[in-house]
């Protein structure tokens, strides 16, 4: 058991290794505040490392790195996972960051507010908070949550998915397509994952492959992802005006698959981003697995029954297979329990350098999808944060000392 009586102490804690979390420690140390991060895995980057083996970043090798490191041009145009993740430990190691592994957070408290923490010499405000790991816990003046949206995957409460006798699991357990050679699969859910996986599993010999779809998805060609930096150059435009720019692009470009089972999209993904946080579905080769019916899309999945599988339209399925692609969520409720910065849905209330009324120096990096690229955006809130940080704990100047007071003269 840790001991309790002993606590670490440090400038700043930043909890999550990933690519928001090195970018803020990097940009913390950048400003002259010394930053221990800490992440849960075994190694850094591994939610990625985590994730499928034919999953590749959704923005160009341009518009995907962090401050401070470029991605190497071999990795190519579109960095493959493997790529991403040895990118990462790269970027730990060349800003020689402070992370340790295999320390998993337990619970966030306010601490009274005492004397600095000696560790580093930033001095100014006093300790702010208590982070409380498994190995013992760690006082610090401001703490930064880079757990980011995808900490644990989310499911839906269908009716009977306990009968269910087939092989179920969560696209967070997906690996390869290879396991799934000659079975029938229903992949639930039609975002970047959901059709990735369908069309992986098409391309690599499953016998039949279903994709049930909710709510019809944006579709751009894969190529579009280079205009994100377009893209930032026009976000002070109506959020109309690009939805009706971005569903002109699919009607040219991606066509009407509405004979094939997917409507045509009735809201533009500038709007569905600024509503649900979802991003178009880049195509990978999807629209042809569609239209040639190597993957079939079907309707919403409303519930299990023992081998069966019920759909909105009234109509059953039986795969050897399902994979649900249903997302994930923050999980930050245990973590910052009593602490009033989550909403109803368990997000935060803030992001980037603004921090809640009632939380003064905790911050929050990598919880938005924007369409300018998370990747991008990371290295815009980890910028703002680490010169918010800094501005807050800056050494405050000695007060000079006041000159010798003159003898008073004797009273006559």
């Amino acid at each position: 058991m840790p001991d309790e009586a002993r606590t670490d102490t440090a400038p700043a804690v930043v909890i999550g290794a990933g690519p928001s979390g090195l970018a803020t420690a990097a940009m913390l140390q950048r400003v002259g505040v010394p930053a221990v991060v800490l992440e849960r895995g075994e190694q850094v980057g591994v939610s990625w490392a985590k994730r499928y083996d034919h999953l590749s970043l959704h923005t160009a090798r341009s518009g995907s790195h962090l401050p401070g490191l470029a991605l190497p041009r071999g990795s190519g145009t579109w960095v493959g996972r493997d790529a991403f993740v040895d990118y990462l430990e790269a970027y730990r190691s060349h800003h020689r960051l402070r992370v340790r592994l295999n320390v998993p957070v337990e619970r966030i408290e306010a601490a009274s507010t005492g004397p600095a923490p000696e560790a580093g010499g930033a001095g100014g405000a006093g300790v702010r908070w208590r982070v409380h790991t498994g190995r013992g816990p760690i006082a610090a003046r401001a703490v930064v949550i880079a757990t980011g949206r995808c900490r644990t995957p989310h499911l839906p409460d269908w009716p009977g998915l306990d009968s269910y006798n087939g092989l179920f699991l969560h696209a967070a357990g997906y690996r390869g397509p290879a396991a799934y050679r000659g079975r029938s699969v229903l992949v639930v859910g039609a975002g970047n994952s959901g059709t990735e996986i369908a069309t992986a599993l098409a391309r690599q010999g499953a016998k039949q492959v279903w994709i049930a779809v909710r709510t019809p998805p944006n579709i751009l060609p894969r190529d579009s992802s280079r205009w994100h930096a377009l893209g930032r150059l026009t976000e002070f435009l109506p959020a109309a005006w690009r939805d009706r720019s971005a569903l002109w692009t699919q009607r040219c470009v991606v066509g009407d698959l509405t004979s094939h089972g997917i409507p045509r999209p009735t809201t533009g993904p500038f709007t569905r981003n600024h509503r649900e946080g979802n991003n178009p579905v880049l195509d990978h080769g999807f629209v042809e697995a569609v239209r040639t019916g190597r993957i079939r899309p079907v309707a919403a999945v409303t519930g299990f029954d023992g081998p069966r599988v019920d759909l909105a339209d009234g109509s059953v399925l039986t795969p050897d297979v399902v994979i649900a692609a249903t997302g994930y969520r923050p999980q930050l409720e245990g973590l910052l329990s009593g602490l009033g910065v989550l909403d109803g849905s368990g997000h935060p209330l803030v992001h980037g350098a603004l921090t809640a009324p009632l939380a003064p120096h905790l911050y929050f990096v990598g919880f938005t999808n924007p369409l300018s690229g998370a990747l991008y955006q990371a290295g815009v809130e980890a910028r703002a944060i680490s010169h918010a940080i800094a501005a807050r704990t800056a050494p405050v100047p000695a007060p000079r000392r006041a000159a010798a007071p003159a003898p008073a003269e004797p009273v006559r």
